[in-house]
């Protein structure tokens, strides 16, 4: 017998928690049919001498929903080692929908999470109706990776109460919830992977309104739930209300006291995105807690967090920090080269650097940290890297500063200013407790703000090799089986006989972030921050080889995740 695909000589960290160990793995069709020492030859051989072979990465938190349909590689995630990933977060989908409608959900969906409306609208066929539909469509299209995804709140509510869906004392009568619950159980029928909703007043529509549901009282969110334990599968996803006016600690207690009940009535798992803030003091460790106390009774709750501080990528690609000016706004929309050239120009630069130095001042630039080529990647918030700290020890104005940096790195400069997660000694507490899982990278969101995509790289070089804050089996683990199994794919995560060959061959020595670039690749031009990785050798989906030394072999062997 010969394989299709044999991987000789790595070290196999299997996903599941065990000891790395040196293993050959076979693979045949779309499955791993052999781990051990390979006596058969294959018609693909993929020599992994001195490199960790992994399972393909899951990432439960994504907002590629609509450039899935134009992206079949879905960058920046298939960078980063990810082979299977999760749709349809924090309420916002794009089924079910009705025809009218859809030009609304475009607009709600950029208005949340910042996807151009017309790159959505350009770029989606938008040939389906009910959330079944939706999966149907995704699934006749070549797909690099494997995608699921959970039906939103914000489209069950807005096709069963209208415009009433937005108002903040709306409850629904017996036959709108009745209506919304019909559609989550299509839905979950049709192998949709959970329910998502939104509570946070970050999320809001294009008048300024907060998207449909977040008002949503208990009974509401129960009832949506108990329709997956009747389906016996399917999570329910939030983004909570930890937020707005008032004491921090009652929102966690009365946002958990939902969470408890939802899960522990529908006997369903649920998870919820958490980070730390200095202005919330430690509410995600009463979060925790809670969320712990609540699975000894019988739930199911696991908070969600991400690897690094979550904010806004400054630079001179997209948004500056001195963008409330108005030569500096007049960059906007001209290229690099073009806005280079601006501030080579003496008399240009003379006028932005004129109105730079009125604001932001130096206490606001100490929450902005530089990162230049020359430095690599660094995301820790440390001071001596705040834009302030480098102009003082330049001896130059925090404008002057900005603006040479730009120069000499040829605009490639980026500053990082954390909004979320500001304390990595909280990320790090976070990270290693169990009960937290890994998520809220974000994927595919706020492309002109944000790039955390990369979060699996990141969790491996920063956490894992440099401050070896867990064992590389572990690392792993998070991202793998841990992930895989919560949404419901046990055949996904892991290297064993019968699993889908999903899997990564990574140089783990020389695995490296590279800096995050803009690019204008979205239909009609619109542009987004993508960002690679140096040490992804190989990357397998479903049998098939994704990339190879980095690059895309044209494969497409991707398909839908489907709820068993």
């Amino acid at each position: 017998m010969t394989f299709d695909l044999a991987i000789r000589n790595g070290t196999l960290v299997d996903g599941t928690g065990a000891p790395s160990r040196e293993a050959d793995i076979g693979v045949r069709g779309e499955r791993v049919v052999a781990v051990g020492e390979l006596d058969e030859t294959a018609t693909r051989e993929i020599d992994a001498d001195g490199m960790l072979v992994t399972p393909g990465f899951v990432d439960l938190h994504t907002h590629l929903d609509a450039q899935i349909h134009w992206d079949p590689l879905v960058t920046s995630s298939s960078w980063h080692g990810v082979t299977s990933l999760v749709l349809g977060n924090c309420g916002v989908t794009f089924a079910p929908v009705r025809a009218r409608d859809r030009e609304w959900l475009a607009e709600v969906m950029e208005s949340v999470e910042d996807i151009p409306a017309a790159s959505i609208q350009a770029g989606l066929p938008w040939d389906w109706e009910t959330y079944g539909e939706y999966l149907d469509s995704l699934a006749s299209r070549p797909l690099g990776v494997n995608v699921g995804g959970m039906v939103g709140h914000c489209a069950l509510r807005w096709w069963a109460m209208g415009e009433r869906s937005l108002d903040e004392d709306a409850v629904p009568t017996d036959a709108e919830l009745a209506e919304m619950c019909e559609l989550t159980d299509e839905a979950i029928g049709a192998g949709a992977l959970g329910f998502s909703t939104s509570r946070t007043l970050r999320h809001r529509v294009p008048d300024g309104r907060y998207v449909p549901g977040t008002f949503a009282q208990g009974p509401e969110l129960v009832a949506l739930a108990e329709v997956l334990g009747r389906r016996g599968r399917g999570i329910v996803e939030c983004a909570p209300r930890f937020d707005g006016e008032g004491d921090v600690m009652a929102k966690v207690d009365a946002e958990l006291a939902w969470m408890t009940e939802a899960s522990t009535r529908s006997g369903r798992p649920l998870t919820f995105n958490l980070s730390q803030t200095t202005e919330q003091g430690d509410h995600w460790r009463r979060a925790i807690a809670l969320a712990e106390d609540a699975n000894t009774r019988g739930a199911q709750i696991r908070p969600q967090s991400t690897t690094r501080g979550i904010g806004v990528l400054l630079g001179l690609w997209n948004l500056t920090p001195f963008d409330a000016h108005p030569s500096w706004r007049a960059l906007k929309g001209l290229s690099l080269d073009e806005k280079l050239a601006r501030l080579r120009d003496p008399a240009s630069r003379a006028t932005l650097l004129e109105e730079a130095e009125r604001s932001p001042g130096p206490e606001a630039c100490e929450r902005f940290f530089v990162i230049t080529p020359e430095r690599g990647v660094r995301y820790e918030p440390d001071p001596e890297w705040s834009l302030t700290a480098v102009a003082r020890r330049r001896g130059t104005s925090i404008a002057q500063t900005f603006v040479d940096l730009c120069l000499e790195t040829e605009g490639r400069v980026i500053v990082n200013w954390p909004i979320l997660n500001h304390d990595y000694g909280a990320i790090a507490d976070m990270l290693t407790n169990r009960t937290v899982i890994m998520g809220l990278a974000d994927s595919g969101a706020h492309v002109g703000q944000i790039l955390d995509a990369s979060q699996p790289t990141y969790w491996l070089t920063y956490w894992a090799r440099e401050r070896g804050l867990v064992p590389i089996e572990e690392a792993v683990r998070r991202m793998t089986s841990d992930t895989a199994e919560f949404v419901g794919l046990p055949d996904r995560g892991v290297v064993r006989v019968g699993a889908y060959a999903d899997l990564n061959v990574i140089d783990f020595d020389h695995l490296a972030l590279e800096l995050p670039e803009y690019v204008c690749d979205f239909p009609g031009g619109a542009g987004r921050f993508v960002q690679r990785a140096r040490g992804y050798e190989h990357t397998i989906v479903n049998g098939r080889e994704l990339f190879a030394q980095g690059a895309d072999t044209g494969e497409r062997a991707g398909t839908v995740l489907r709820g068993a």
